[in-house]
């Protein structure tokens, strides 16, 4: 009867341990870097998907040429006016804290990166800024402008991040490049600016110089070759 009860317990217990296993989050679109201990996490532009231009050729682009996981969300994508986006943010953070819990605790990832463009790059910027605590390793923001309140403020945002950040864009879109211009105060020894020349907001006919730019920052963070503090220090 003893070792019944034990087999019953110990049953349950592996039931409740699966019950609570951390899964993708809904919607997302995930490349497993298998061994890898780095990650990057995606967030798509307003009204999009995660396998939409911009954060499609550098989800696959990043897995292919660096192995690391690559997990591309489906963020708050309502048909409606962008300024009607800042009620999404606290769902956006979400879904980015459930990301980072499934790639830490089911995948080994102790590294991880998070990248948003335009809509996304508003909400990555801001759930950096809010949630320090986070371990997140560096912020790229692609196409983000500083237009709206907070928390749709790129600007606003990005005074309050800590980590190594890199702002690019399509050197081709005026609004992106105006809005650049405006955060180079915050260019320092982790605080990087690259426009991709010619490019547009999506970066369409330059996704390959877009990819190469990230991966390149990707792989100096890597390697240890920006300064470790803030910016804003």
């Amino acid at each position: 009867m003893k070792h019944q009860l034990v087999t019953v317990l110990s049953c349950a217990l592996l039931l409740l341990s699966g019950m609570s296993r951390a899964e993708p989050p809904a919607g997302a679109a995930y490349l497993d870097g298998q061994q890898c201990k780095t990650a990057l996490i995606l967030a798509h532009g307003r009204g999009k998907h995660p396998t939409w231009k911009v954060v499609e050729p550098l989800r696959t682009g990043v897995h292919a040429q660096l192995g690391y996981h690559t997990l591309s969300l489906q963020m708050p994508n309502a048909d409606k006016h962008w300024k009607k986006y800042a009620d999404d943010f606290p769902g956006a953070y979400r879904t980015i804290e459930e990301a980072i819990r499934f790639l830490r605790e089911e995948r080994g990832v102790t590294k991880i990166y998070l990248m948003g463009h335009s809509m996304g790059s508003r909400m990555a910027s801001a759930f950096i800024a809010q949630h320090r605590a986070q371990a997140v390793a560096g912020l790229i923001i692609a196409g983000c402008r500083n237009s709206g309140d907070a928390p749709l403020a790129c600007d606003e945002n990005i005074h309050q991040v800590r980590i190594p950040v890199l702002d690019i864009w399509g050197g081709g879109d005026e609004k992106d490049t105006d809005a650049a211009r405006d955060r180079h105060t915050y260019v320092s020894g982790i605080y990087k600016q690259e426009a991709i020349p010619g490019a547009n907001h999506r970066f369409d006919g330059h996704e390959a110089e877009f990819v190469a730019a990230v991966v390149a920052w990707l792989k100096t963070q890597e390697s240890g070759a920006l300064i470790t503090t803030s910016q804003n220090d």
